[in-house]
C-alpha cells in the first residue's frame, strides 16, 4: 500500500487497463470486489426502502467507472476506494429517506462492463448469530469489524472505505473485539465460558 500522506503515481496493469475501458480489467475488478461490497452494504442499513444493497452497489460501480481516472493505485487499493464511494452513497440514501418516502425502482442503464459480470458468492455465510453479535456493537465498531473480519479488507483499505485513520481503525477494532468476547462469553485466554456456535468469526491480530 502507498505510505500515508503519499499519493501513488503509478497504477498496476489492471487499473491502468480499466482506465482505458478494457472490459476484461473491469471484470477482474468486479469479481474481486463485487460480492464483498454487497455483503458489506447488507450490514449497513441505508434507511431508504427504495435502495437495496444491490442498488447501492450498482450506483457505486457506475460512479467508480465515471471517476476511475481520479484513482491511482492497485486493484486491491481500488477496493478501499470503491467502498468509500459506497459509503457516501449509503449516507446520501439515509439523508434522502429522512426527507421523503420512496418506492423501489428498476435499473435500465447498468454500465456495460458491470452488467455482464456476475459477482462472486459471499465468502462468509450469513448466520443469524453473527448478525446478532454485530448488532450489539456501535455503528462504528460494526463497520470496522465487518470490513476487517467479515469481508477481509486490510487496515489500509478499511481506512479508505470508512474515512478513518489507521490508529482509529485499530483502536475501534480492539474495543469491538473486547465487547464481542464479552457478548460471546469468551475469556481473555480464549476459553469459552459457555458453548459457542460451531462456526466462528476469526478475529485476526492486525
Amino acid at each position: 500500500m502507498t505510505a500515508p500522506g503519499r499519493r501513488r503515481e503509478r497504477d498496476d496493469p489492471v487499473v491502468a487497463a480499466a482506465k482505458q475501458g478494457d472490459s476484461d480489467a473491469w471484470r477482474e475488478l468486479y469479481r474481486a470486489h463485487a460480492g464483498r461490497l454487497v455483503l458489506w452494504l447488507q450490514h449497513r442499513s441505508p434507511g431508504d426502502a427504495a435502495l437495496s444493497a444491490e442498488d447501492l452497489s450498482h450506483e457505486s460501480w457506475v460512479t467508480a467507472a465515471d471517476k476511475i481516472h481520479d484513482f491511482h493505485g492497485t486493484g486491491e487499493e481500488f477496493g478501499g476506494w470503491l467502498f468509500g464511494i459506497a459509503r457516501h452513497h449509503a449516507a446520501n440514501a439515509r439523508r434522502r429517506s429522512g426527507r421523503r418516502s420512496t418506492t423501489p425502482v428498476e435499473h435500465a442503464d447498468l454500465e456495460p462492463h458491470v452488467e455482464a459480470v456476475t459477482g462472486p458468492e459471499a465468502t462468509v455465510p450469513e448466520q443469524d448469530w453473527v448478525r446478532r453479535a454485530l448488532g450489539e456493537l456501535s455503528a462504528r465498531e460494526r463497520d470496522v469489524m465487518v470490513c476487517l473480519e467479515v469481508i477481509g479488507l486490510d487496515v489500509a483499505a478499511t481506512c479508505a472505505a470508512l474515512g478513518m485513520t489507521a490508529v482509529s481503525v485499530r483502536v475501534t477494532r480492539h474495543r469491538a473485539v473486547k465487547r464481542l468476547r464479552k457478548i460471546l462469553g469468551v475469556h481473555d485466554d480464549g476459553a469459552a465460558a459457555s458453548p459457542r456456535p460451531s462456526s466462528d468469526v476469526h478475529m485476526r491480530t492486525p
